[in-house]
């Protein structure tokens, strides 16, 4: 049961940093925060796996930190994350498969969702 209020308190609070950088910030053509939101994300969840390499013990980083706070400020951290632990592997055909792949068919999905509501 902790591990689930770590998660879902470091995941309201992503949530909540996510939506006021997105109310502070003006959307032109180019969705700046979006990209912000997103590339400080992977940056901050890089950081976070190097700690947790080093100290083991920390679960909570991983949980509240990793898993909800960077979850809930972006899914597109976990997606960074998960595409350098392939890389890291060695696995580059199925990094490329995966991150081509989940590019791809998302935006079909929203695309399929989007005309099928429309």
């Amino acid at each position: 049961m902790k591990s689930i209020l770590l998660v879902a308190f470091g995941g309201a609070i992503g949530s909540c940093i996510r939506y006021l950088l997105n109310k502070l910030m003006l959307w032109n053509s180019f969705p700046l925060s979006t990209w912000i939101i997103n590339i400080s994300g992977s940056f901050l969840i890089g950081i976070l796996f190097a700690y947790t390499l080093k100290n083991p013990e920390s679960k909570w980083i991983n949980l509240f930190l990793m898993t909800g706070l960077c979850g809930g400020f972006t899914t597109f951290s976990t997606f960074s994350l998960e595409s350098l632990r392939l890389l890291q592997n060695h696995q580059y055909q199925l990094a490329i498969f995966y991150m081509l792949s989940s590019v791809i068919v998302a935006l079909a999905a929203t695309f399929l969702g989007f005309v099928i509501a429309k």
